[in-house]
């Protein structure tokens, strides 16, 4: 079982459960998307000492708890799976802990750093001109764009902010969308 040297921040003991049985990792608990001070404050301790990886849910609140943490601790690393990777075999909210052990290592695999002080990679009239932004169909665009680069579901605007968050090239992006394409032209 692979060992990962950063902590995992989760949102609860489900994940951590899923976690540990895909990898050999320490966790820190949100307990929901009310993240609080103390939490935060484990969070700040753990970067400074080993780093952090955020995996969160693909919903809503798993959002706002990204967002929470890279604002408050700068340069900790991300994972995602895209929602359909975390849908439940019955009823149920998306989560980490349906996701298959194969699935979150893969995730693990595929870490985005931050790079908040970085020069920007990608402007905003390549993803208007790409489809990305902007037109009927940019929401199903970004979501296919999102899965196929494993950075999960955004906005037009939070896409472009993200992108460059994690230095992702317009090369790297017009790969992603001509495989995207060339898929929608076999259906």
């Amino acid at each position: 079982m692979k060992k990962i040297n950063e902590v995992i921040v989760v949102e609860g003991r489900d994940d951590t459960k899923r976690i540990r049985m895909a990898v050999d990792a320490d966790t820190i608990e949100t307990n929901g998307s009310a993240i609080d001070e103390e939490t935060l404050t484990k969070i700040e301790h753990a970067q400074k000492k080993r780093g952090v990886i955020v995996f969160t849910d693909p919903d809503v609140p798993g959002e706002m708890i990204r967002k929470t943490i890279s604002r408050r601790i700068p340069g900790v690393k991300h994972a995602f799976l895209n929602r359909e990777e975390a849908k439940p075999n019955k009823k149920g909210s998306l989560g980490i802990e349906h996701a298959s052990i194969e699935i979150i290592q893969k995730a693990l695999e595929g870490l985005y750093n931050e790079r908040p002080e970085a020069e920007p990679t990608i402007d905003r009239l390549f993803l208007l001109n790409e489809g990305l932004m902007g037109k009927p169909h940019s929401k199903e665009l970004r979501i296919k764009l999102g899965n196929e680069l494993r950075i999960g579901y955004t906005n037009g605007k939070q896409l472009e902010k993200r992108l460059n968050m994690f230095g992702i090239t317009q090369e790297k992006v017009e790969k992603a969308l001509k495989k995207i394409r060339k898929e929608e032209a076999n259906e």
